[in-house]
């Protein structure tokens, strides 16, 4: 690949459309990528071509743009360019740059999560079924992908009724003496106590396996067939307990929504533009089972049109998750063979891209589109409200405009043990949850349980990175208003390490309890001024509140996760080559950690998984201990 960059050497003040023209005098036909910049060297639009000279030559032209292409053009002060082998790899790497720089003309997919899995595991002789999300890294059978959690969990509730699959950790299936609760009332077959034997759990598994495959029929059919020849048996119980695991399957088919035929593996992706914002609704099918939808909300570009929109969905979209064999479209995208040439380099096997007019499946992208529009609607709804809010708060606070981005500060901890703070996220669009951070205290602060000496340390911690990575204030990263939980002194305590820090343009309000600690006679707190409340019925007062609650609910999570580590924490975690299998291990053999110590070489050694040079590691490192 070659770059380079061409900017106007006149010192002249120049047109956006010069820039482009000088552009072209050193460019030839090959595929690539071009990145136009302003003059401040900020990357406005990143864009690829299958033939640089002649798709740059487009913008040379004065007139004929859309209102978007010509603000453009207008701030363009000095383009760059990236030759590239092939229009595929100039494809790849402008999705790759566009995810980098988030340039402001670029259409932009803002969430990016990996969706859940059913994952039935195959490390243990009686395999566990739970919900899997991220990378596919241990052994077993996956099945997905659902769009959200909700969707995995009411799934995963039908079919520990149907197919009584163990969902404990191994730890707990271990050391079980008599069956839990779940088999008490009939979610779980209690292979931990011999309930069943292996090879009727296997019968299980096997069945579980083929219907997340989409073989219901075959399934059902089974399990009438083992009803009637219990009942013929005379052996009633067996037979209820059959009739309830078909009762159970039907439940579960109802909730997924049985596909038509012939639509066996496809996404179903529809946009509805209106106003200049988008939705793009998602139906994920999998084995003639839907498991589920998810809408998302693409920057677009400042006014990019449906075709556009929905190439760059796709290419960001499936750049980390493997695409499916058919992708149904309500619009079709400007270079349908080359994204589909890019999804079945992704999936390694033949990916297709439909846009269908009749029958079954143009029905799924008419209720996908539907579900797109009513979504953006209420998005739309929901966003104008939160504007008010937002002009409240920056009336209520003399702030110079309604802030873009809240930070609210919140600490948790009991008596000062495993203090953490939190920092929660709120803007136009509501909480922002992926920009959530949580902060396990360091210093003494936290142990003295001076929370404002804890606030402090959080803040520090916040601003400095932050000043670090982005000390020109470009990534939109740096809030606009600090919320803190707490009053004169918490706000004195952030003032002052702001001031060191040299941030001192950001605002500062403290929230505190106010008369009686009761909710409505909130006091707010700000540098140098005196308290201020509001009234109990104004809207802000409110949506303060839930900020603040928002922010609390954060802190409260992390410190009791971090509590729940410093319970199971044992001396097994210090001692080198020991991980959670091996700890698992020793703990199920000898019941705890201070039997591990107690025990002879030999003994360590009985155990799976402990050779015996780590049974002498083990014996060393509590040797030295004393």
């Amino acid at each position: 690949m070659a770059d380079d960059i061409r900017s106007p050497a006149r010192t002249a003040p120049r047109t956006g459309y010069e820039v482009v023209q000088d552009s072209l005098k050193t460019l030839d036909g090959s595929p690539g990528v071009y990145r136009m910049l302003n003059a401040a060297s900020e990357v406005l639009y990143v864009g690829k071509a299958r033939n640089l000279k002649a798709r740059v030559s487009n913008y040379a032209r004065p007139s004929g743009h859309s209102a978007r292409i010509a603000r453009m053009i207008h701030e363009t002060a000095a383009m760059m360019f990236l030759s590239t082998r092939t229009e595929l790899e100039a494809l790849l790497l402008e999705q790759n740059l566009i995810k980098q720089l988030k340039p402001r003309y670029n259409v932009l997919l803002r969430d990016d999560k990996s969706f859940p899995n059913i994952l039935i595991s195959a490390a243990h002789p009686y395999p566990q079924i739970r919900k899997h999300r991220g990378k596919k890294s241990e052994k077993g059978a996956y099945f997905g992908p659902f769009a959200s959690a909700g969707a995995v969990n009411r799934t995963l509730n039908q079919l520990q009724k149907v197919f009584l699959l163990r969902n404990c950790s191994d730890a707990m299936f271990e050391s079980r003496t008599r069956p839990c609760l779940q088999y008490q009332i009939k979610r779980c077959s209690a292979p931990c106590v011999g309930k069943i034997d292996a090879a009727g759990y296997a019968t299980l598994v096997a069945d579980a396996a083929r219907f997340l495959e989409g073989k219901t029929t075959s399934v059902q059919a089974d399990l009438a067939r083992a009803m009637a020849e219990a009942s013929g048996a005379m052996e009633f119980e067996r037979a209820a307990a059959l009739r309830d695991r078909i009762k159970a399957l039907t439940q579960v088919q109802q909730s997924q929504g049985i596909n038509p035929q012939g639509v066996a593996e496809a996404d179903v992706v529809a946009l509805h533009l209106e106003h200049g914002q988008a939705c793009v609704q998602v139906f994920f099918i999998r084995a003639n089972q839907s498991r589920g939808n998810r809408d998302f909300y693409p920057r677009t570009g400042a006014g990019a049109d449906a075709p556009e929109i929905m190439e760059a969905f796709l290419t960001q979209f499936y750049d980390d998750k493997e695409p499916p064999r058919l992708i149904l479209l309500s619009h079709a995208v400007d270079n349908p063979d080359l994204v589909a040439q890019a999804l079945t380099a992704r999936a390694v096997r033949r990916v297709e891209l439909a846009v269908p007019r009749r029958g079954v499946k143009a029905e799924l992208v008419e209720n996908a589109a539907r579900n797109a529009r009513e979504s953006l609607a209420r998005r739309m709804a929901e966003s104008t409200t939160q504007n008010r809010l937002l002009a409240g708060l920056a009336e209520a606070f003399d702030l110079d405009r309604p802030p873009q981005r809240i930070e609210v500060y919140d600490n948790s901890h009991i008596q000062g043990t495993d203090a953490v703070g939190g920092m929660i996220v709120a803007g136009p669009e509501g909480f922002v949850k992926s920009q959530y951070r949580k902060f396990n205290i360091r210093s003494g602060a936290g142990a003295n349980a001076d929370d404002a000496g804890m606030m402090k340390e959080v803040l520090a911690r916040r601003f400095e990175r932050l000043l670090k990575e982005d000390p020109e204030r470009n990534s939109g990263i740096w809030p606009e208003l600090l919320l803190i939980d707490g009053g004169a002194g918490q706000v004195a305590a952030v003032a002052g390490i702001l001031a060191e820090l040299g941030v001192d343009d950001i605002p500062v309000v403290g929230v505190a309890k106010g008369i009686d600690r009761d909710a409505g006679k909130e006091e707010f707190h700000r540098p140098g001024e005196p308290p201020v409340a509001l009234q109990r019925n104004d809207p802000v007062l409110y949506f303060i509140q839930r900020l603040r609650d928002e922010a609390h609910r954060w802190a409260i999570g992390a410190h009791r996760a971090r509590r729940a580590r410093a319970v199971g924490a044992t001396p097994l975690d210090e001692i080198p080559g020991i991980g959670a299998a091996r700890k698992r291990a020793l703990l199920a053999h000898f019941g705890s950690a201070r039997a591990v110590a107690r025990a002879g070489i030999a003994d360590l050694q009985a155990v799976a998984g402990i050779s015996e040079t780590m049974a002498r590691t083990i014996a060393d490192f509590f040797s030295a201990r004393g």
